[in-house]
């Protein structure tokens, strides 16, 4: 029997989604799946019929609605402790959370001009200054946090944490556009994140998706 049930946007463009999907498996919950396909004259009362936002992801548990990536995984760190969402250590957990919060509330320019598009593979040329910069910060994060908490495995905090799940869709844009990474421990991180059997399994069905053609625009 499932724990709960996910509503999720297609998975060949919805980031939000992937974050909160992510840590729903690493957690090893059993759960359903409602995946919303974008775009279509019944998206947004489909969703909103799951979602108070009229967002998603969201996750659905009897009367118990949780709507927010974010606030669904430490729901999903909460109920299954074990499997350490937030890492144990009290100053590793409050930095994992400062960069979980940080990717949650910016990087607009990122999120605007490099759109998540799972299955394809666009180079862009001319990446403009303000994707740049955001895309910057993000390396300083992966290599700050790896040189001062990942000791213990590949991820940012060493084992998969809500941290890794909250830049897994960089992961995903840095794929479909081409974008060289030179740092050495960015490039590792990189393909611990995309060689993650969850994001294969991700992966695997957004390319079974029908394509939706205004968003395959890029």
């Amino acid at each position: 029997m499932a724990d709960f049930t996910l509503v999720l946007g297609s998975k060949n463009y919805s980031s939000w989604s992937l974050r909160a999907w992510l840590c729903a498996k690493q957690a090893g919950a059993r759960f359903d799946e409602l995946v919303v396909p974008l775009d279509t004259a019944e998206t947004a009362a489909a969703i909103r019929a799951q979602s108070p936002s009229g967002r998603v992801p969201a996750l659905r548990d009897g009367d118990l609605v949780v709507w927010d990536s974010l606030a669904i995984c430490e729901l999903l760190n909460e109920r299954y402790p074990a499997t350490k969402l937030w890492p144990a250590d009290a100053r590793a957990r409050a930095v994992a959370r400062s960069v979980s919060a940080e990717m949650h509330a910016g990087f607009q320019a990122l999120r605007s001009n490099l759109p998540m598009n799972v299955r394809r593979t666009a180079p862009r040329a001319g990446i403009v200054r303000e994707v740049q910069a955001e895309l910057a910060r993000v390396l300083e994060i992966w290599r700050d946090c790896r040189a001062r908490f990942g000791e213990s495995g590949p991820f940012l905090f060493g084992h998969f944490a809500v941290a890794d799940a909250m830049y897994a869709p960089v992961v995903s844009r840095l794929k479909t556009y081409v974008v060289t990474i030179e740092d050495a421990t960015c490039k590792a991180y990189l393909a611990a994140i995309w060689e993650l059997p969850a994001m294969k399994e991700w992966r695997a069905a957004a390319a079974a998706e029908p394509r939706i053609a205004k968003y395959d625009r890029i």
